[in-house]
Order: C-alpha cells, then sequence, then structure tokens
C-alpha cells in the first residue's frame, strides 16, 4: 500500500503542488525564493563566484508545477523578478531538477534526454552550470540538505517502482 502511494506521490507530486504554487501571489514566491538562493549561495556570494551573474539574467521554469522566476545579482545579492528578460533559461520538471540538485542525477544525461533544457546565452548557461556542479552538498545549510535529500530519495524510490512496473507489465505481455 505505502510503495503504491509512494509511486503516485512522485508521479503526481509535482502536479498537487502546481495549484498552491499558481495561487500563491509573486511577491511572496519572491520573498522565498530570494531567502532561499542567498541562503544556499551565502558562501558563493561572498566569494564573488556569482558575479558573472552582475547584470545578466537567468531564468528557472519549472514547468510541472508552474514556477518560473529570472534571477540576477545586485548589490551582492541575488534577486528574483518576473518580468526582465532572461539571457538564459534552465527549464526542467520538478523531480528532474530536485535529484540534479541532490547529486542524485547529471545534469548533462538530463540535457541530451531532453528533460533539462537551457536555452539562450549558452555561455552564461555553462558558467551557472559549472557553478552549480562545483557545489558541495555539505556547504549546503544543513536543513536545506537534509530535506533535499530525503526528498531525492523518495523521488528516487518511486521511479525505480515505476521502472519495474513498467517492467513486470512488459513481461506479462511478451
Amino acid at each position: 500500500m505505502f510503495s503504491r502511494l509512494r509511486g503516485l506521490m512522485v508521479k503526481k507530486g509535482p502536479e498537487f503542488l502546481a495549484l498552491p504554487i499558481s495561487f500563491t501571489p509573486f511577491p511572496v514566491k519572491k520573498v522565498v525564493l530570494q531567502q532561499l538562493l542567498n541562503w544556499q549561495f551565502r558562501h558563493a556570494l561572498s566569494e564573488g563566484e556569482l558575479d558573472f551573474l552582475e547584470g545578466r539574467f537567468l531564468g528557472i521554469e519549472i514547468a510541472d508545477v508552474n514556477l518560473r522566476w529570472i534571477t540576477t545579482l545586485q548589490n551582492g545579492r541575488l534577486t528574483v523578478s518576473r518580468d526582465a528578460e532572461a539571457d538564459v533559461w534552465f527549464r526542467g520538471e520538478a523531480n528532474d531538477l530536485l535529484l540534479v540538485a541532490a547529486r542524485k542525477a547529471d545534469p548533462d544525461m538530463l540535457f541530451f534526454q531532453r528533460r533539462l533544457v537551457i536555452e539562450g546565452d549558452t555561455e552564461l548557461g555553462l558558467e551557472v552550470k559549472n557553478l552549480m556542479d562545483a557545489i558541495e552538498l555539505e556547504a549546503m545549510p544543513t536543513p536545506l540538505r537534509t530535506g533535499l535529500q530525503q526528498l531525492a530519495a523518495f523521488v528516487e524510490a518511486g521511479m525505480k517502482q515505476d521502472a519495474e512496473a513498467a517492467e513486470a507489465r512488459a513481461g506479462i505481455s511478451c
């Protein structure tokens, strides 16, 4: 019973989140995203590793939860907006992006499978990707890292269960 629920939550979880996210006013999303991004990247910001974003705009879109924003560096802090013109867009689905963030999926593999889309200024996109690859999980704030790892394990288990069920169905039909 629990394993079926897990599989359903992995498939429908992002869809379930889409409704509350779509009803949340952007100013609320903006505050949460800015706090989360500045908390996560506090060391990179203090070391100047994100200076390449000054005056440049990175768009993030998580299609299955209807979440989209643009971020840039202003006065040493990451800011979020929805109205700026993005220089580069990173687009993907919630589960895939979660697995990338938790180091459970390779962004290059997802890119070649067309599950992660990078459009626009490829040089800026590569700088962002390289920065993301360089971030150690241990450098993340503990509550964020723990939550991310638990969610990723949940998603992985559901994906494994789905794959096993698909194999079983294929074996029965042959």
